[in-house]
């Protein structure tokens, strides 16, 4: 299952999937009216909106238990205008964390029995280097970096409560990716960047549980 599935990165792991012949639930707002419905029976469109727990909520009853060996919280946001230390507001960044921080707990919790139910148990959250405390030495971006850093953290204590249940949680950085979000100037296709994501997934173990890594198998610092 993969959230944010409509375009860019969500879009591209839809393809990557597919291609190495995985049964996809492509989640996103309206998924039901965009191409993801047309791919085919290996793609089931799910619509999803991952702020909005009544949207959850009716997604979990749609997929009715059906088993998930791997859940990818995709979806996410970053106001570009509104993230320098001049223009940041309140509001927009409360709508920030709602996305990026908030919303992968809770759709994994409300899909936790269809995890229960999978073969693999894996977890995956796509955050951004940008959260990495380490690695900040530009500064800027307040409501991206923070809600990254904290979606990070999130996602470690996610891999410390599920270990006992034989889950593998990893947080992924998947590369400045030329997309809606990343822009026409970034340096990674969306291609070359789920390609690698796909990879490092579909060749997890327990040995990488609680740890952040590039989308070319790097491990990153937090």
């Amino acid at each position: 299952m993969i959230t944010g599935a409509k375009r860019g990165i969500g879009r591209g792991l839809v393809d990557r999937f597919v291609e190495a012949a995985w049964d996809v639930m492509a989640a996103g707002r309206g998924a039901l009216e965009t191409e993801l419905a047309n791919l085919g029976t290996a793609v089931t469109a799910l619509d999803l909106d991952v702020a909005d727990d009544a949207s959850i909520t009716r997604a979990v009853e749609a997929l009715d238990g059906r088993p998930i060996d791997l859940l990818i919280n995709n979806a996410g946001v970053y106001d570009y205008p509104r993230n320098s230390f001049d223009t940041v507001t309140r509001e927009a960044w409360v709508t920030e964390l709602s996305v990026n921080t908030i919303s992968p707990l809770m759709v994994t919790r409300a899909f936790l029995p269809n995890l229960m139910a999978g073969e693999r148990k894996h977890i995956a959250v796509v955050s951004s280097k940008m959260g990495s405390i380490t690695d900040n030495t530009s500064g800027g971006s307040y409501m991206y970096r923070s809600s990254k850093t904290a979606l990070n953290m999130v996602l470690k204590s996610l891999s410390w409560d599920l270990a006992d249940d034989g889950f593998t949680c990893v947080t992924l950085h998947p590369g400045w990716v030329q997309t809606d979000m990343g822009g026409p100037s970034a340096l990674v296709t969306v291609e070359r960047s789920t390609t690698g994501l796909f990879t490092l997934l579909r060749d997890l173990t327990p040995q990488h549980n609680g740890r952040f890594f590039n989308y070319d198998g790097a491990e990153l610092p937090w």
